[in-house]
């Protein structure tokens, strides 16, 4: 892959982490401390010349199979080397999720209980860390992870759809929230709706990012909103959408419709049991059960995104299909004399060729007197350096069958006083993963529009204002003053919007949005500024919804309250500190928070990956009043990327790990293993040393390292076109590096190789983890049975000792201090006691991805990093 073509995909993924990005920041600091991170001091001018650089590099008619280096330039880079994991080195057939967690709750359970460590508010904006690589001040203020899809009603019932970590509901118009669908197989939420009879029907897989990354059990209807909470038993027809994502879900002539990656599906809302009936699929071979139901562009090539109904004859219907990279089968279709046909002419404004349709949503006026729509393009966002955008239309006429005519594009909304003005990062860069669209049940020329941010017309689209800016920096009215939260700027919205809702509460209308920082409401007819900007937002991330989205976690001692330090990296909400007497988390890093090291011994030492290996270290937590605006030196925080950072020749996370007998040397993996040995007293990228070359084209996937011994796993390609994976195992000063020959009878599966545990008395007795499903779901060479594995030897020879644990991905494990083995999951937390073969399940998390586990300075607690529902804490011997 080259690395202009990487660099775009972790653009495009990152919802741009420079927190001073458009501040005139002084030329010293620009070049000093800091200045080769990805925060602070990278503009969002830098991060348009890559885009500009990149574009052209993508055909309008790309295909999945186009993988290394081609489709993946628009999908989020972490959704998609999170799907590699788990589906290489092939195609993962439906159900295995939903086998897995039924074996897995059928596992007899661990004593103890696991503690709920974030349930608390975390402030992006806060102000103890307002250092050069942090966002604080932005103006997001508390936040959580993504919401995929909202729903509201009448009453002040709010529910929020999260892409990890279930749904919610408020029943006071937002906050004070409690999850409803922990019982389900699937906590990735893909549509939320509420019918007319007020039910609320759930469509889980998150469709925003990526086909394979989080994928669904279905659909699921729960009677009496208010009051219950889903039900496996409470599903929609029979399991023709397990395994799928669902885009969307609408209501007419007695169906629900839902917009699948497997096809355009409906359903009688009355009846509930029986199948759902497949409508309309533009590559049917590739559906399950087709003959090419094992390629690998299968996850691409039945994408639908959305469906108008129309409100004057339910039985006239069109749908949005189409991949946002583009391909062939993109475009609008409607049913002709029963048989569903391309639209080619009548649509107006509205592109009618696939290079037009990418990435589609339609709202319609409560009234019926209007549509709108949002279209990505395919061929825009192969040839336009600032944008992916097609517009922003509307049918007058009411019909979605159009005339459509434009009421927006990216340049009039760059205009409306938006914060995204930088040619190469404008309006709707990020169309094909940010869009909602709503109209005011009581206007219907009344609009929001979400992209990269939130948007308003009260004039059916004639002019527009950017009431909920990606952010506050480079507007006049900021300022990096710690007493205030964002300057004298308003409060605004967290950037990348998924879902929208409006609801009553109180006799008053209300907006609620969900992006990537939680849920955010805002008065339907709320207040502007003299820019546009409204003066309203409310975030309603309380503390009480927790589906934050942890990569990793790292735990220290607070030797300035007492107590313990807990951090973790985090999908677009950067870096989250926990202090002990804390009341409200705080932010230190901005962006992707990717894996991180936290010294025992102070928690205060922190080392932060952003993404390919983009390493910030600091010694005093990153607290800052951002003096460092005007000085420089005053900068508490310090770029020291190894070199794989700057060529890209690392994995979007990438791996880091400490010595676990000398906490001050480190091992950093991209094509190289990196060490490093001035622990958290680096200040230079310059100081790493690369100790392993593992080849071109090959990037690590794990490290570990005892006493100075390390143990490096590397894929190359990490795809399913020819996927390879293997182990090197060496020192760390550099010498006896070797390549362990991996037997070819399969003993250790050809699968991504995810995470080592060493044990800490015997540094050639080591556990493996390996992710992905066996060769009973996956089809793909080599994809062998078992996930965790031990050597006794150093690693030349393996003993697959996965017993009875089941078949699910498995992304990390951690040797205690009494000889017993933890495994993280996509599934949650298992256990293998001391003397035992058996697994055990730990505690009753919902079905969530746990991606790391860590123990106390004291090795008596173990913490778990979930994806989806913040960190957990268990004491060890509770356990037994």
């Amino acid at each position: 892959m080259s690395v202009p073509t990487r660099r775009r995909r972790w653009f495009t993924v990152c919802a741009i982490t420079a927190s001073a990005a458009l501040i005139a920041i002084p030329p010293s600091a620009a070049s000093g401390r800091g200045g080769a991170g990805p925060f602070g001091v990278r503009t969002l001018g830098q991060l348009a010349k890559e885009r500009q650089q990149s574009v052209g590099a993508m055909s309008p008619h790309l295909q999945a199979k186009d993988d290394d280096g081609g489709e993946a330039d628009e999908i989020a880079e972490g959704a998609d080397q999170y799907a590699e994991a788990r589906t290489s080195p092939g195609v993962v057939a439906p159900g295995a999720y939903g086998a897995a967690w039924r074996d897995l709750r059928n596992l007899p359970s661990t004593k103890g209980s696991w503690r709920h460590v974030t349930g608390l508010p975390y402030n992006s904006d806060d102000a103890r860390y307002r250092d050069i690589d942090s966002n604080s001040s932005g103006g997001s203020g508390n936040v959580t992870g993504r919401m995929a899809a909202i729903a509201a009603d009448d009453d002040g019932y709010v529910y929020a759809g999260s892409a990890g970590g279930g749904v919610w509901r408020s029943r006071s118009g937002g906050g004070h929230w409690r999850p409803i669908s922990d019982r389900l197989p699937a906590q990735s939420t893909g549509a939320l709706a509420v019918d007319g009879s007020g039910r609320l029907w759930l469509g889980t897989g998150e469709a925003t990012t990526n086909a394979d990354a989080y994928l669904g059990s279905g659909v699921y209807v729960l009677p009496d909103p208010h009051e219950g909470t889903f039900s496996p038993h409470r599903r929609v027809g029979g399991d023709e959408l397990e395994s799928t994502t669902i885009h969307q879900l609408r209501f007419g002539g007695g169906k629900v419709w839902a917009a699948t990656s497997e096809g355009v599906w409906s359903h009688s809302t009355k009846r509930l049991s029986g199948a759902w009936k497949l409508e309309y699929a533009p590559n049917p071979d590739y559906l399950r059960g087709g003959s090419k139901a094992g390629d690998p562009a299968a996850p691409y090539k039945n994408i639908t995104n959305d469906i108008a109904i129309d409100p004057k004859d339910p039985s006239k219907v069109v749908l949005a299909v189409g991949w946002r990279s583009g391909d062939d089968y993109n475009g609008f279709f409607t049913k002709v004399r029963g048989v569903w046909t391309r639209i080619t002419s009548g649509l107006g404004d509205l592109p009618a060729d696939a290079d037009g349709v990418g990435n589609v949503t339609f709202a319609r006026s409560a009234d019926g007197s209007r549509y709108y729509a949002i279209d990505q393009s395919p061929e825009q966002l192969n040839t336009n350096p600032d944008s992916g955008l097609e517009g922003i239309f509307v049918s007058t006429s009411g019909s979605p069958t159009g005339p459509w005519t434009k009421i927006a594009d990216y340049k009039g909304l760059a205009a409306d006083n938006s914060a995204l003005t930088s040619p190469g990062y404008m309006p709707g860069v990020q169309a094909w993963y940010n869009q909602f669209l709503t109209v005011d049940p009581s206007d219907p020329r009344h609009v929001y529009a979400g992209l990269e941010e939130v948007y308003e017309t009260k004039d059916g689209g004639s002019t527009w204002s950017t009431v909920g800016p990606y952010w506050n920096f480079g507007f006049s009215c900021w300022s990096i003053d710690p007493a205030k939260q964002s300057g004298d700027c308003n409060a605004t919205t967290h950037s990348d919007q998924h879902g929208v809702a409006i609801g009553r509460y109180h006799g008053k209308s209300w907006v609620y949005v969900g992006n990537d920082g939680g849920v955010y409401k805002r008065p339907v007819h709320g207040a502007q500024d003299a820019d546009g900007h409204a003066t309203d937002w409310t975030s309603l991330n309380d503390g009480t919804i927790d589906t934050l989205q942890y990569y990793s976690v790292g735990i220290g001692k607070d030797l300035d309250h007492g107590g313990l330090t807990v951090t973790g990296g985090l999908q677009d909400n950067g870096q989250s500190v926990l202090r002990s007497d804390d009341k409200v988390m705080g932010s230190n890093f901005g962006g992707d928070g990717g894996d991180t090291l936290t010294d025992p011994a102070n928690g205060c030492n922190i080392a932060e990956e952003y993404v390919y290996l983009a390493i910030q270290v600091t010694q005093n937590c990153a607290v800052n009043d951002g003096s460092w605006i005007t000085d420089p030196a005053k900068a508490t925080s310090y770029g020291v990327a190894p070199a794989d950072n700057a060529t890209g020749e690392a994995r979007f996370i990438a791996p880091l790990a400490a010595d676990q007998k000398n906490a001050s040397t480190w091992i950093a993996g991209g094509r190289h293993v990196w060490v490093q040995t001035h622990g958290y007293a680096i200040r230079s990228g310059s100081e790493w040393t690369a100790v392993h070359d593992f080849g071109a084209g090959r990037v690590a996937t794990a490290v570990a390292a005892s006493g100075g011994k390390i143990y490096a796993a590397w894929c190359g390609p990490c795809n399913n076109q020819g996927f390879a994976r293997g182990i090197a195992v060496g020192n760390a000063d550099g010498t006896g590096w070797h390549d362990i020959a991996l037997p070819v009878d399969g003993t250790v599966p050809n699968r991504y190789l995810s995470g080592f545990a060493v044990d800490p008395k015997n540094a050639d007795h080591v556990f493996l983890a390996v992710n992905g499903f066996s060769r009973h779901w996956t089809e793909g060479p080599g994809a062998g049975v078992g996930h965790v594995f031990e050597s006794r030897d150093g690693g030349t020879t393996w003993k697959d000792i996965s017993a009875n644990l089941p078949d699910v991905p498995t992304n990390s494990a951690l040797v205690t201090a009494d000889g017993g083995l933890a495994v993280a999951t996509d599934l949650g937390v298992v256990y293998r006691a001391p003397g035992r073969t058996t697994w055990q399940r730990v505690g009753d998390l919902p079905a969530v991805a746990v991606l790391q586990l860590k123990t106390s300075p004291s090795r008596g607690t173990l913490y778990a990093a979930s994806h989806g529902r913040g960190i957990y804490a268990i004491k060890l011997r509770d356990l037994d």
